[in-house]
């Protein structure tokens, strides 16, 4: 599997340079288990302005000092989940993500170590869990919504994991995931003929 996700990533991203979008980033960390492939998920604390209580990646908006998506996802993943930079090696970028809220997210791809410790922020992260990457990425539980918002009619995934929804852009995120698996997979598949 790792192999798989290693072709199906991009090695730099994409950065478009006129943008009047917010940028950010999140890691996608992936954890080898004995039971397969799992990704490290957050449920953020209720209180939060924004997206409070959502499910979602460590991630945030970028700051200046930051040299790139990845130091960006790092530091936040280090500051929401105390996952330190030497446990985590960086495998490549999905597909931005442009969100109905004016962000480009780039979703940076990477390893961590099974024997990590996390740590939540108790400000910001209410619950940090693990689910099967077999599961989030298996298309029967991509369920397709859509809900008006400012005016318009949007359209969004809803990933349903033991009672916990993962929609919006971490969903929107993971279905690219898929897809890019998908086309890696065919593409692998054509060229053994």
């Amino acid at each position: 599997m790792r192999h798989l996700i290693n072709q199906s990533l991009a090695s730099i991203w994409d950065n478009p340079v006129n943008t009047s979008l917010k940028r950010a980033a999140v890691l996608l960390p992936l954890v080898e288990r004995p039971t397969g492939m799992t990704l490290i998920l957050t449920q953020r604390t209720a209180h939060l302005t924004h997206h409070g209580g959502q499910i979602c990646f460590p991630g945030g908006t970028s700051h200046t000092d930051d040299a790139d998506p990845i130091a960006t996802a790092l530091r936040e993943t280090e500051e929401e989940i105390g996952l330190q930079r030497t446990g985590i090696e960086i495998a490549g970028f999905l597909e931005n993500c442009v969100t109905n809220t004016g962000f480009l997210i780039v979703p940076v791809v990477g390893f961590v170590k099974p024997t990590i410790s996390l740590i939540p922020d108790p400000f910001e992260v209410a619950d940090i869990f693990e689910v099967p990457l077999e599961f989030v990425l298996n298309p029967i539980h991509h369920e397709q919504h859509s809900a008006f918002y400012q005016g318009r009619q949007h359209h969004y995934y809803v990933i349903n994991y033991q009672n916990r929804i993962i929609w919006g852009a971490t969903a929107k995120i993971l279905v690219n995931f898929y897809q890019r698996l998908i086309l890696i997979t065919n593409k692998n598949s054509a060229s053994a003929l």
